[in-house]
C-alpha cells in the first residue's frame, strides 16, 4: 500500500483546497429548494468553483481511470435512494426529498473533497433521523482518527453506531487517501474490526464518508455507470469530511463555519 504522507506546506495546501471545497457547500445551500433541476445547482456551482474561487472541479470529465464515461458535473447530486455518484440533470427537487451535494475542488494541484446532506423544504421524521444519525456515525469515525489508530478503528466506530440506531451500511463504496491525486491509498471502508487494518501515521490524509440506508445496504449501479442506488428504494445518506492525521490526534481540513 503506497500512501502519502503530506509535509506541513502540503498540509497547507490540502487546508486551502478543503476551504475552497467548504465554502461551494455553503455558497449553494440557499439555492437547495423545492423547484430548482439538480442541473442548476450544478451550474452555480461550478460558476462559482472557476469564477470566485479560481479553482477547478476534479468531476468533470473524471473517468474513474479509464474505466467509465467522463463524469459531466461539477458537483454530485444525490437524491433520496440514489446512494452516491448522482449526475446532475434534469431531475427536480421537490418538497421533502433530502439531497448530498459532493464537491471536489482542485487549487493549487492539490484536491479538496467533501459532502453534506441538504432537506428540501421540510423532511419526513424517518429522513430527518436517517440523516442526523448518518452524520454523527461520520464524527464517532473521525474521533478515532490518531496517530498509531488503525482504519478498523475508524470503520468500527461508523458501523456499530449505525447498526445500533437500525441502519444499514454500504460496504461497496469507501473514504480513500487524497492529495495530489484524487484517489489515493488508503482504502477507508466504513465497517470492521478494532485494532485492524493499515496503521496511521501523522501527516497521512484522506476521507471519511459514510453511506447508511434506511432499509437493506444491498446497492446497484445504473446503466449511466455513475448513478449507485439502493436496490430496495430506501432512503441513502452520505456525509464527508477530509482529515489529517496530526501529532496530537487530527485535524477535520474541511470544516464549514469552524465546528462539526
Amino acid at each position: 500500500m503506497s500512501v502519502t504522507i503530506k509535509t506541513p506546506e502540503a498540509q497547507d495546501k490540502m487546508r486551502a483546497a478543503c476551504q475552497a471545497a467548504a465554502s461551494v457547500l455553503i455558497m449553494i445551500e440557499p439555492h437547495v429548494k423545492p423547484g430548482v433541476t439538480t442541473g442548476e445547482l450544478d451550474r452555480i456551482c461550478r460558476e462559482f468553483i472557476e469564477g470566485p474561487l479560481g479553482c477547478v472541479s476534479a468531476t468533470i470529465g473524471y473517468t474513474a481511470g479509464g474505466s467509465r464515461p467522463g463524469f459531466t458535473g461539477a458537483i454530485c447530486t444525490s437524491v433520496n435512494h440514489v446512494v452516491c455518484h448522482g449526475i446532475p440533470g434534469s431531475k427536480v427537487l421537490k418538497k421533502g426529498d433530502i439531497l448530498n451535494i459532493d464537491v471536489t475542488v482542485i487549487k493549487d494541484g492539490y484536491h479538496g473533497d467533501t459532502s453534506k446532506m441538504y432537506f428540501v423544504g421540510e423532511p419526513t421524521v424517518l429522513a430527518r433521523r436517517l440523516v442526523e444519525t448518518c452524520h454523527q456515525a461520520m464524527i464517532k469515525g473521525i474521533e478515532q482518527v490518531a496517530p498509531g489508530a488503525r482504519l478498523g478503528d475508524i470503520g468500527h466506530a461508523i458501523q456499530t453506531f449505525s447498526e445500533a440506531a437500525g441502519y444499514s451500511v454500504v460496504r461497496e463504496y469507501c473514504g480513500h487517501g487524497i492529495g495530489l491525486v484524487f484517489h489515493e491509498d488508503p482504502q477507508v471502508v466504513h465497517y470492521g474490526k478494532p485494532g485492524t487494518g493499515f496503521e496511521l501515521k501523522e501527516g497521512m490524509t484522506f476521507t471519511i464518508e459514510p453511506m447508511l440506508n434506511a432499509g437493506r445496504s444491498a446497492v446497484k449501479e445504473l446503466p449511466d455507470q455513475w448513478t449507485v442506488v439502493t436496490k430496495d428504494h430506501s432512503l441513502s445518506a452520505q456525509w464527508e469530511h477530509t482529515v489529517l492525521v496530526t501529532a496530537s490526534g487530527h485535524e477535520v481540513l474541511s470544516l464549514r463555519d469552524g465546528a462539526l
